[in-house]
């Protein structure tokens, strides 16, 4: 069975699209019934063999370093590259160049959330000789990829085909994919693939339906994630067999509050009496007011809310 054993995952994003939760907090670092979604990935990284991880970091690189203070996770080493310049997702893997083996390398957003099977993709890049190979899904966004007999042929409809996969945000790239971005340059990888697809590139792709996957770019998103993990879903690779978590060990719980739904209380956090918390998520630290009643809210750390409030960020 074809192996790799180093990955990249990418950590740098801004996470606009879920302000204000991002803040304060990089969107990999938010939390998944006190899980960091970053670790989802290397849950899923290490289940397939990855021995050891570049992150890149942006905003807030610091809790980043906190998050891997020995600079490590389930005993697999982990590596901070900051970027204090945002350099896009192609300038970014050049950028981490120094710091992987001349081997193939498995890259993987850090925001996404999935249980979808990997090894298909790294046995089609190996098996065809692949310069890379791109996990593809039918999401019900917009399709950007043109995938043709096992090839892409197209991305982004640089050569005017039209697109009928989108991009899962997971892919295996060959080290020569170096040689193809410039130093120092904010760029996406996009334009590299077109390029290399004109240029007779061998990139291929693995159309991966199965199992559930989660882009977590807004509130709606992220309360929906709960909701279904909430309802039993756990994937596989998650090794904590406590989780989730929904009352973390350190949070304060009056013993006439009520909770229902999908909620999520996070360490440290204290929720009063006869206070009612429905899909509510309460990030570590959070304090709720004796008979406030939240609902469908997402309150993050260290604030304090009081009332009654619905379908808002405190």
């Amino acid at each position: 069975m074809a192996t790799i054993t180093q990955a990249f995952v990418l950590g740098a994003g801004l996470g606009k699209r879920l302000r204000p939760l991002t803040d304060d907090l990089p969107k990999p670092l938010i939390p998944i019934f006190q899980k960091p979604l970053i670790t989802f990935a290397l849950d899923h990284l290490i289940d397939l063999g990855i021995e050891s991880f570049v992150i890149n970091t942006h905003r807030l690189p610091e809790q980043f370093a906190n998050a891997f203070a020995n600079r490590t996770y389930r005993d697999r080493p982990v590596r901070l590259v900051h970027e204090p310049e945002l350099l896009g997702t192609g300038g970014g893997i050049k950028n981490i160049e120094p710091h992987l083996k001349s081997a193939p390398f498995i890259a993987y957003s850090g925001d996404v959330l999935t249980d979808i099977e990997l090894q298909p993709l790294i046995d089609e890049h190996f098996r065809c000789g692949n310069d890379v190979t791109l996990a593809l899904r039918d999401t019900g966004l917009a399709a950007a990829v043109a995938f043709r007999s096992g090839r892409l042929v197209d991305i982004s409809n640089r050569y005017g085909m039209a697109g009928n996969y989108d991009f899962a945000n997971i892919a295996v790239w060959n080290p020569e994919i170096f040689e193809r971005i410039p130093p120092n340059r904010k760029i996406s990888f996009i334009p590299i693939i077109a390029d290399w697809i004109g240029a007779g590139g061998k990139i291929g792709g693995v159309v991966l339906n199965d199992g559930k996957w989660f882009n977590i770019g807004s509130r709606a998103q992220y309360l929906e994630v709960h909701r279904v993990i909430a309802d039993d879903w756990r994937p596989r690779y998650v090794e904590k067999r406590e989780w989730p978590i929904r009352v973390a060990k350190g949070a304060i719980v009056a013993t006439s509050a009520r909770l229902s739904g999908f909620f999520s209380i996070g360490n440290d956090c204290s929720v009063g009496d006869d206070a009612i918390i429905e899909d509510t998520i309460l990030w570590p630290r959070a304090e709720i007011a004796s008979r406030s009643h939240l609902h469908g809210c997402i309150v993050r750390a260290n604030q304090k809310a009081s009332g009654v409030h619905r379908d808002i960020d405190i």
